[in-house]
This record gives C-alpha cells, sequence and structure tokens, in this order.
C-alpha cells in the first residue's frame, strides 16, 4: 500500500492505470509487446526520438528481440561510446519464471551468433547492424539486454539473469551487460518522488568509521565494499537510479555517463583512489551498527558522488561480475590492489522527515562544482511550487516525472468525489522543449537532446531563469502543444512530412503569432507572445496559426517541390534529414535555411490576408500593450 493524498494507492492500481494506453482499442498480442515495451523505455529511459532510434521487431521472426534502441556516441554529452539496448518485453503472465529467462537469452544469443534462420526484414536489418556494431567495437560501446516485465524479477530469477550476462560477456565481450525493469520500478519511483510511503529499503554498508556525532559519520569505505552496497541496493530496490533520487546533479549524465578518468584510475592504479577522489555523501533515514564496523542504512541516497559511484559501479560490473573461476595472475593482482583502494565517505542522520537537512546536506555539498544556487533552487522549488499553482489555476495536472499521471488517476478513479478530478496533463520536461522551440527559435536543439533542458542544462537555466517565466509560460506552451498534436505530428504521423518537424511546426506558429504583433504595433516579447498564444487559444483563434504553420511544413518537406528541405545548401551536403533537423542552426539564418526562411516569409504575407484577421487582431490588441516608440 502507498499513500497518495490522503488515500492508500496499491500497486495495482497504478498498473492497471499505467497500463491503460497500452491496452487501449483491443490490441494483437504483437501490439501488446510494443506498446508495452515503448512505454517502458519512456517511462524509465526517458527515451524518445530526441535521444535515440528506437527499432520495434516483436512478432513472428523476431529473434529473441522485442524492441532495440540504439544511441550514439556524444563525447559532448558525456556519451564515449555506443549503446545497443535489447529489449524483452514480457507483458502480463509472459514470464512463466526463471526458465522463461534463459530460454528467451539463447534465442537471442543464437540470432547474435547467426544460427536462427526465418527471421522477419526488420530483424534480419537489426541483426546485420548489431553484428557490425560487435565487430567494431570499443571500449565505451555498450550492448545491454534488458527484460521488461509487470512485477520486479524474484531474487531467484534475477540470478538467472546475472547468468545470462557471464554467458554473453564469455561470447560477446565485456561490452554484454544486463537489467531488469517492471512497472512496480516506475511505481517506486513516482512513489519517491511524490514523497509518500514507500517501501524501506535497509542496504548494508561496511566502513571504517573514524569520527561520528549524532547525525554525521566520516569514514573510508574500500573500492569492493560500494561495490557490494550497490548491489545489495539494487537487487533490493530493483533500480540503482532511485539511490541518486535526491542528487540534484543525477540529471546532468543520464543513465550511462560516468567520468573517463576515475575509471582510468580504478583500471590502472585502484589503490591511489582515495588520494585522487574526494569522497562520497549518503544520506539516511535510520542507521544502526553492529560490532565489527558494518552500517545498515534505512533509505539511503548518494547526494555527492554520482559520477564517482557510478565510474565504481561501471568498472567493476565488468571486471568482477564477468564471471570464470580461473582468473589469470593479473586479475589476481589487481583485485589485490582494489581493495587497497577507498573512497572517503560521509554518512549524515536525516530522519524519515529530515528534508530540510537532507536539501542543506545536497545543496552544499554540491556547491564546489558547476551547479549553482539557482539550478538547485530551480530543480527542488520553482517546479515543486509551479506544479500546484498549474494545476489550480489551469484545472490541468503538470507531472513533473513520467509516472506521476498514472497514479493521479488511479487515485482519482478511487476517489471519484475527491477535487479537483483531472482530465488533462502536461509533462514538464515536454513543456520546456515546447517553448524553446516556439520562444526561443531552438526547434533543432529541441528535437535533437534532451540534456541541455534538464536541470542544470544550458536552456533549462536560460529558461527558468527568465524574467517573468512561470505557470502563464508553461501553460502557453501547453497549448502550442496541444495545438501540434491536432496535426498529428511526431512518432507514427500519417503524413511523413510531420514524423520529425513538431518543434519546426511549433517555431513556425509562434513566429506567425509574433509577426501578428508586429504588424499591430504591439510588444512582442517573450512575455507578450504568452499573453497571446494564451488569448488566442481561449477565443479558440490559435487554430488560424497552426493551419498555416502546418502548410508551411508539409510544403517544406514535399520532395520535388519549389523552396524544399531537399534544396537546402547544407542538407544537400549530407542528405541526412535527422541531422539537418537537429541543427541548432536551423530556421535561425539565410545561410543555413535559406528556402524555409522563404516559406515563412510568404506564410506571413498570406496570414495578413486571411478573412479572420479581424478577429485575430481584436483578441491581439485586448491582451498584449502597444509598442512605445523612440
Amino acid at each position: 500500500m502507498r499513500l497518495w493524498g490522503r488515500a492508500m494507492i496499491t500497486f495495482e492500481e497504478f498498473e492497471t492505470q499505467w497500463l491503460e494506453e497500452v491496452r487501449a482499442g483491443r490490441p494483437s498480442t504483437t501490439q501488446l509487446g510494443n506498446r508495452f515495451a515503448q512505454k517502458i523505455l519512456r517511462d524509465w529511459h526517458e527515451i524518445d526520438e530526441a535521444t535515440a532510434e528506437v527499432i520495434l521487431c516483436d512478432g513472428a521472426g523476431d529473434g529473441g528481440i522485442d524492441a532495440a534502441v540504439f544511441v550514439k556516441a556524444d563525447p559532448a554529452e558525456g556519451i564515449e561510446g555506443a549503446t545497443w539496448i535489447l529489449i524483452q518485453s514480457k507483458y502480463g503472465t509472459a514470464l512463466s519464471g526463471p526458465n522463461t529467462i534463459t530460454l528467451e537469452a539463447q534465442k537471442l544469443f543464437a540470432t547474435l551468433e547467426g544460427r536462427r534462420a526465418s527471421l522477419s526484414s526488420v530483424s534480419t536489418e537489426l541483426v546485420e547492424r548489431l553484428k557490425t556494431f560487435l565487430s567494431n567495437k570499443g571500449i565505451g560501446d555498450k550492448l545491454e539486454y534488458v527484460v521488461a516485465t509487470s512485477r520486479k524479477l524474484t531474487e531467484e530469477e534475477l540470478e538467472y539473469l546475472r547468468n545470462v550476462r557471464i554467458l554473453g560477456r564469455d561470447k560477446f565481450g565485456e561490452c554484454f551487460d544486463t537489467d531488469a525493469v517492471s512497472i512496480e520500478t516506475i511505481f517506486n519511483k513516482v512513489c519517491e518522488e511524490q514523497q509518500v510511503v514507500g517501501p524501506q529499503i535497509s542496504v548494508t554498508l561496511t566502513t571504517s568509521v573514524t569520527a561520528s556525532t549524532k547525525d554525521l559519520h566520516i569514514g573510508a569505505t574500500t573500492l569492493p565494499d560500494v561495490f557490494k552496497f550497490m548491489n545489495e541496493y539494487k537487487n533490493k530496490s530493483g533500480d540503482l537510479d532511485m539511490l541518486y533520487e535526491k542528487n540534484v546533479r543525477k540529471f546532468l549524465g543520464g543513465k550511462r555517463k560516468v567520468n573517463k578518468g576515475i575509471e582510468n584510475t580504478i583500471e590502472t592504479t585502484p589503490e591511489r583512489f582515495g588520494l585522487y577522489n574526494n569522497g562520497i555523501t549518503i544520506v539516511a533515514e535510520h542507521l544502526s551498527r553492529d560490532s565489527v564496523g558494518t552500517l545498515t542504512l534505512t533509505n539511503p541516497y548518494i547526494v555527492n558522488g554520482c559520477q564517482t559511484t557510478r565510474s565504481i559501479w561501471s568498472v567493476l560490473q565488468r571486471k568482477l561480475n564477468a564471471g570464470g573461476s580461473a582468473p589469470t595472475e593479473r586479475q589476481k593482482e589487481w583485485e589485490e590492489r582494489l581493495k587497497q583502494g577507498v573512497v572517503v565517505t560521509k554518512i549524515v542522520l536525516v530522519g524519515p522527515g529530515g528534508d530540510e537537512l537532507l536539501t542543506e546536506t545536497t545543496r552544499y555539498t554540491n556547491s564546489q562544482n558547476a551547479v549553482g544556487e539557482k539550478d538547485f533552487i530551480a530543480l527542488e522549488a520553482d517546479f515543486r511550487a509551479w506544479a500546484p499553482a498549474f494545476n489550480k489555476e489551469f484545472g490541468v495536472f503538470l507531472e513533473i516525472q513520467r509516472g506521476a499521471w498514472e497514479a493521479r488517476r488511479a487515485y482519482q478513479k478511487q476517489n471519484p468525489l475527491a477535487v479537483p478530478q483531472y482530465t488533462e496533463s502536461a509533462n514538464a520536461f515536454d513543456l520546456l522543449k515546447a517553448y524553446a522551440a516556439g520562444w526561443l527559435v531552438e526547434p533543432g536543439i529541441a528535437f535533437g537532446k534532451n540534456p541541455p533542458f534538464a536541470p542544470g542544462g544550458s536552456l533549462f537555466n536560460k529558461i527558468v531563469n527568465e524574467a517573468g517565466f512561470g505557470t502563464d509560460s508553461l501553460f502557453a506552451a501547453y497549448q502550442l502543444q496541444l495545438l501540434a498534436g491536432r496535426y498529428g505530428f511526431g512518432r507514427g504521423a500519417t503524413k511523413p512530412s510531420r514524423g520529425q518537424t513538431r518543434y519546426l511546426f511549433m517555431m513556425v506558429a509562434v513566429g506567425l503569432v509574433k509577426d501578428s504583433l508586429i504588424q499591430l504595433g504591439k510588444n512582442s516579447e517573450k512575455v507578450d507572445l504568452v499573453k497571446a498564444v494564451q488569448a488566442l487559444a481561449r477565443a479558440d483563434l490559435l487554430g488560424h496559426f497552426g493551419n498555416v504553420a502546418v502548410g508551411v511544413i508539409d510544403d517544406y518537406l514535399i520532395s520535388g517541390g519549389d523552396d524544399t528541405i531537399y534544396l537546402e545548401p547544407e542538407y544537400r551536403k549530407t542528405n541526412d534529414l535527422n541531422a539537418f533537423l537537429k541543427s541548432e542552426k536551423l530556421g535561425k539564418t539565410d545561410e543555413f535555411s535559406p528556402n524555409l526562411r522563404t516559406q515563412i516569409s510568404l506564410a506571413k504575407k498570406d496570414f495578413r490576408r486571411g478573412d479572420y484577421l479581424d478577429d485575430v487582431n481584436k483578441v491581439l490588441a485586448a491582451a498584449v500593450c502597444s509598442s512605445v516608440s523612440h
């Protein structure tokens, strides 16, 4: 049972709500598997078209792979190598025990080794790419096999999955890894984010405490003991990321970003680790200590040292969890030196209701790095303040973390008389992207990248620190998002021109609104555009701008036409549509996309001749103040 508001929400209720869109419309068994895999990826890894290529291959001839995700190397974002994530989706009762894990893994291995015939065309193409990847893999490249289920795997099933990892590394090298994710994993994350009653996770940490007070213990922990602590936490919680839920910096890197310098120290001179590293800080609700110095921590969180511990995990997972009963002399010698490597460890006892102490600890232990005070406040204060205000003012549920909307709907179903009863939701992260595309003219970055919009990211900081930005700005971005939804933009679009151009459409639509304000002699700053979009949406006139903007997109993406994307000078250098649409230069200059600029210019002139112009101008005149001429 979990508390939500003043009522109890069970995992079963959350699961039913979470699966609603998966089950909608009487899908086939294959469609159920595909939808389940897609939603798991969206809510767990937060994978979308901006971050990765998603390939669905569930069905006859899938070769043991229901979905595959390809994340390219991007050193600028700290992603040193390429990653393939292979999803085995076990919706509902499809997982019938540990033997299922073994059988499915055998199918996968046979496929990757070229021992399975009769693969589908999609799977055949995918397998060829995977074979090429394995032939050319480097140190930073990863191949991860993930089992996705409704419930967390049992300890026996996890043991079978660990055996799969050992066999996979024997066949494909250290790049191979395994993981498990479930709806229950996501539920626990949502419970933690909403600060409701969740599972009491107790984990042991063997460390030598050298100084202590009532609330603070300081000591040194060996690298193997840090790894054991993380392993135990992952096994008990089902999700290692929950260990960093209180860390403001956790959003800056992504699941696989680690520090190569730290990794290199562990691999080459682990005994010197403590000399080169500042240490880690762990907070916990309760703490007990036995006679031999082992601490038991209840609900621990690493609030400083995210990259340090991630790097320890990355290296030791490869080198200690690889199997093999006859280690080489070199391995034995490295393991002995590893035991000499220590991490300075601060453990802070915050108590079950110690939010203030936890917040202060997190803030000050992170102050030495590039995350400023404002970044932390923006994450912990602004959005948490904006969410209830947004909900109350606009009657739309602002979702700060994926999964919270499912939990809210489950609560509403259980409590039909509770108020308010929301029927719409908006995801805060998505709204930041919409705002950047429309108001900051950043459609390429909005389509192509996620890190700039996460707390601490360049565009996140620029937006939330902007004078006047708040709930009105978020709601205007929501109206723009709804407008794009009317035309079917995004994955699965029926018109090819709209599959990758959602954010470009948003840029054009807001640009038309801005031009209308300029023509009226009105202020056209960002706050004015917010007022204008809101007023037009209330008057049901925003669709006129959408109709013209979608015409620009469809004409720009049509093959064989004039002033199209395919005739842009920059596009013709590579003929890579995806890369062109993700460029940060898109829509900004005549040098990069002159044809787009021409299309938009013509559209503005056409808009001024529309028979709806009088109605539009009346609404804008009432909503926005006139410019002051100098």
